[in-house]
């Protein structure tokens, strides 16, 4: 048997995508593209769309008090 196909990951995701994944509202992502803030591209007249890895960069994650702490920072 051979394994399955890996499905690559999309590079680009639409607003509203980008939105539903990182739980926020296209209003705010198109604020953050308007801003400078977060990269986005136009393909086409009206479809804009957002790379993952700058979504990524725009929305990590913030440390917790235990991983403050699991770095030795007391």
């Amino acid at each position: 048997m051979s394994a399955p196909a890996q499905v690559p990951e999309p590079q680009w995701l639409s607003l509203q995508q980008a939105a539903q994944v990182y739980g926020v509202s296209v209003d705010t992502l198109r604020r953050s593209i308007a801003a400078g803030v977060l990269p986005a591209a136009r393909f086409g007249a009206r479809i804009i769309r957002v790379r993952v890895k700058d979504l990524e960069r725009q929305f990590r994650p913030i440390p917790t008090a235990g991983d403050w702490m699991r770095r030795g920072h007391r």
